[in-house]
This record gives C-alpha cells, sequence and structure tokens, in this order.
C-alpha cells in the first residue's frame, strides 16, 4: 500500500552507518521534521548528521496528505479557552510562519515540488455554531478566516470556516531537494541513547546534542511519552475522477467527515480514523463507498493509511527531552498536522540548540504538565495495565493448520501465525518488544499493531512502526 508519493518519487540511497563517528548534533529521524531542523542547524555552521533506520521520508512523512496549513480542525476556540488567548495567538503564529518559511524555502531554492497556494476549509453538514465560534476565535489570533456558507465540494455543507493563505505539495519531492546537501545514514536504526552517545545496530555516534525526531519516542524514561500518547491510523485514497478535483484543501468535523486535497488531476481522499490495534477491518471498503457517493465513477489509483501520535494535552510537546537531559530534544505529538508541524519543531529546536531565544519555547515545552492530560493519561494506562494482563488469561489453541492463506490469526498463549502465499508459515510472539501489550491482527493492512502504544509489525514480525524496537519474529 505505498503513498501516491512514494509511486511518483524516487529518493537517492544513502549509505549506512559503519564506524564510530563524533558530531555536534545527531538527529534520530530523516521524516520532515529531521531534515528541516537539520538544514537549519548547518546552515547556522553546526555539524549535523541524521540516522534514519529505513529511507529518508519512509515513515510517516511519506504517508501524509501534505497539507501545508494552519487550519487545525475545531482547535482555536477550545486553545483559548485552555490556555488563553495570548498562549493561543502564539500557537497560530507559529504555524502560519511555518507557511511561509515553506514558501519562503521553495521560493529562494527554486524547488519543483508541486507546492501551490489555496485555502483551506473547515466544513460541516451539520453544526455551524461550533464553526462560526471557531472562525471567531481565528480571527482573535490574527489569522486569515472567515464564515462561510459557500463551500464548493461535489456534496452540500451548511457551513464552513474558511483560512486563506494556505498551501499544498510533493512532500518527498520536497525533502530530496532540502536533503541534497545533508549527511544522512540510512538502514541505521537507532538502538540506544545513554548521555551523549547514539548507539546503532553498527556504530556510535558521539554528539554534544541529540535530537528525537522519529515519530514516538522510543526512551521510556526520564519523559514518560509513551503514557501521554496513543496512535491512531486513518486512510487514504487517491482518486481519479470524471470533473476536475477541488483546488483547496478540506477538512470534516463531523464524526464521519472526510479530508480533501487535489493532487494533480487526482483528489486524495481521507477518513475513517481508528486507535492503532484496533482497527476490525473494511476501512478501505468505507471509505470507497463514501468516494462514490461523493465522486461517482472514480476510479482508486492509489490507497494507504498515515498514522499520527495523539498528545493528552492536544498540541505537540516540542523541546528538551526532559529537566535530566538538557542536551537532549524532542519533537512529536503532531496529532494530524504534521507539516506545518515539523517546520514549528525544525524553528523552535533550531533556535535553542543555537542558543537563541524562540517566543514559542515556552508554549511546547514537554515538561510542562497540565491537568487536562489526566483523562487521557488515565484512560491510555488503564487499556495498557489490561492489555498486559491479558497475556495471564486462558487462550484456545488453534492449530497451525487451521491458518487460512493470507491472514494472521492467534494460535495460542502469546503467539501469532501467518500464512504467506506460499503456504508458509511465519510464527511471532504476540508480545510487543516495547512494554509487553498484546498485539492485534490488522486483516486490512495484513500487519501485527499494538492497542496501547502503535507499535506495528510486518506480517513477518519485522518492526515498521516504533515506539518499538525489536521484531517479533520467533
Amino acid at each position: 500500500m505505498s503513498s501516491i508519493w512514494h509511486m511518483t518519487t524516487a529518493i537517492s540511497q544513502r549509505p549506512p552507518l559503519t564506524e564510530d563517528i563524533r558530531t555536534e548534533v545527531a538527529i534520530i529521524g530523516a521524516g520532515m521534521t529531521g531534515i528541516l531542523l537539520a538544514d537549519r542547524l548547518q546552515s547556522a555552521g553546526k555539524e549535523v548528521v541524521i540516522l534514519e533506520a529505513r529511507r529518508i521520508g519512509s515513515g510517516q512523512t511519506g504517508g501524509t496528505t501534505a497539507k501545508i496549513t494552519a487550519q487545525h480542525g475545531l482547535f482555536y476556540a477550545d486553545l483559548i479557552d485552555r490556555l488563553g488567548e495570548k498562549q493561543a495567538a502564539v500557537y497560530a503564529k507559529g504555524h502560519q510562519q511555518a507557511i511561509e518559511e515553506y514558501r519562503r524555502i521553495v521560493d529562494e531554492r527554486n524547488i519543483s515540488c508541486d507546492f501551490k497556494n489555496c485555502r483551506s476549509f473547515l466544513y460541516s453538514d451539520r453544526d455551524i455554531a461550533a464553526l462560526k465560534r471557531e472562525a471567531d476565535a481565528a480571527k482573535r489570533l490574527g489569522l486569515n478566516a472567515r464564515y462561510t456558507e459557500s463551500v464548493p465540494l461535489p456534496v452540500d455543507m451548511k457551513g464552513a470556516v474558511c483560512f486563506d493563505d494556505q498551501a499544498i505539495f510533493h512532500p518527498l519531492k520536497f525533502l530530496d531537494a532540502v536533503a541534497s546537501d545533508l549527511t544522512v545514514y540510512e538502514k541505521s536504526p537507532v538502538i540506544r541513547v545513554e548521555n551523549n552517545r547514539v548507539m546503532t545496530d553498527r556504530a556510535t555516534v558521539t554528539a554534544d546534542f541529540i535530537v528525537f525526531a522519529c515519530h514516538f519516542p522510543f526512551v521510556n524514561f526520564p519523559g514518560f511519552y509513551f503514557k501521554r500518547m496513543h496512535q491512531e491510523r486513518s486512510c487514504v485514497l487517491a482518486l481519479k475522477t470524471e470533473l476536475p478535483p477541488p483546488k483547496d484543501i478540506y477538512f470534516g468535523v463531523d464524526p464521519d467527515g472526510f479530508s480533501l486535497r487535489p493532487y494533480k488531476d487526482m483528489v486524495l481522499f481521507g477518513g475513517g480514523s481508528y486507535r492503532t490495534g484496533t482497527g476490525c477491518g473494511g476501512h478501505y471498503d468505507w471509505l470507497k463507498k463514501a468516494a462514490n457517493e461523493w465522486f461517482p465513477g472514480a476510479e482508486v489509483q492509489a490507497q494507504w493509511s498515515a498514522q499520527d501520535t495523539v498528545p493528552a494535552r492536544g498540541f505537540p510537546y516540542i523541546g528538551r527531552f526532559s529537566v535530566d537531559h538538557l542536551n537532549w530534544f524532542v519533537a512529536t505529538g503532531y496529532r494530524k498536522w504534521g507539516m506545518t508541524s515539523a517546520m514549528v519543531a525544525a524553528k523552535l529546536l533550531g533556535d535553542m540548540i543555537c542558543c537563541r531565544e524562540n517566543f514559542m519555547e515556552e508554549l511546547y515545552a514537554p515538561d510542562l504538565f497540565s491537568a487536562r492530560e489526566l483523562p487521557q493519561i488515565l484512560s491510555d494506562s488503564g487499556r495498557a495495565v489490561a492489555s498486559i494482563a491479558s497475556h495471564a488469561l486462558p487462550r484456545r489453541v488453534r492449530s497451525l493448520r487451521s491458518v487460512p492463506t493470507g491472514t494472521g490469526k492467534e494460535v495460542g498463549w502469546c503467539r501469532g501465525a501467518y500464512r504467506s502465499d506460499d503456504l508458509r508459515l511465519h510464527v511471532v510472539s504476540l508480545r510487543c518488544p516495547h512494554l509487553g501489550c498484546r498485539l492485534h491482527w490488522n486483516r486490512e493492512e495484513k500487519t501485527w499493531d499494538c492497542p496501547c502504544h502503535g507499535s506495528r509489525f510486518d506480517r513477518h514480525g519485522r518492526c515498521i512502526d516504533g515506539p518499538a524496537q525489536r521484531d517479533i519474529r520467533l
């Protein structure tokens, strides 16, 4: 299930790290955050290396819908209620500046990445009161937003909030261009981090500063990020439609709302979010049915899923990893808005590492705990405890012969099996190597997924998403 970005871009391969080195800054993760940060730091005269477990852009950046927008759902009115107008304005200003920074980089470097300026609509066919409240909040925070009942979609909507001066692009074309002059070591998974040393499976990097830009930090203590976030997946279809695709960005705020944006002569149609490890299948069928109602006769050119971290406090953790490790930095918890959040993180962490003041530092500081985090933390902790405890429950032992071709099933105590098309069985442990939760079979994507913290493993047991770092193959 390759994304349209991977289908239309081939990023040049980089060698793995094979010998011990020393540098000023070591960045873990070659997604949008890591590449943008490395680019800023290198421009400031810092020596930087990036360590990537797989390929540049192979993680969540390659699965994004690539909307560069300060419109983040029904968000600003609630943010004002929680943090006050002053801090909410810091968030809004930072993300609008992020859009402008993308424009500057694309223009100054003449990057061919299908960058287009557009509007972003937050729409509903039910609750216009919430939309009007959001439009008012966004305007108070300095964003160019307004309520409108003119929504250029193929289905009727009651209203929308329109944000001007937003953008879309091809994330991997952009990433490839920005990364061209950076030192990136691919296929160099980080196994452990201790003080100022980053250890991969082959060699060690010693650095003055270490940045975790790997979507979900794999170090549990200190920081406790595994308690402060969970992960969700959502599906995306690339549709070839008979009519010209919509020109702008659209995000539905209703429980069954959809996300839309154009890419060339296609529309990217997304929806159907669910917590990683809890999907019961049928998500793509549901999305295709809805797509046919919106765009009759549309042909699916590609389909894939994106994975997002959901922070308990509702906005990202960007800053020092913890008070115990002042030379460690982290950027995580982007929800569904990774493109502008990546730029925000690059600008903020770049200034912090270069000892420059930044107006966003206090807002995003990860060590500022809020009581509003408690409900999600308690709920997620309860889920984790129940999942780990379920290992002790008696389980019916299934015969390996009962596993159909192309399917994964639990076959005994803490064991699962997948039968490939060549009839071979691939038996795995169902205990997540991160913290021991019970893995569940995702029949739609043919993966073993963790419902606690979102780690994922392919049908053969290889780790494909963290925070887990080890395979589950027996």
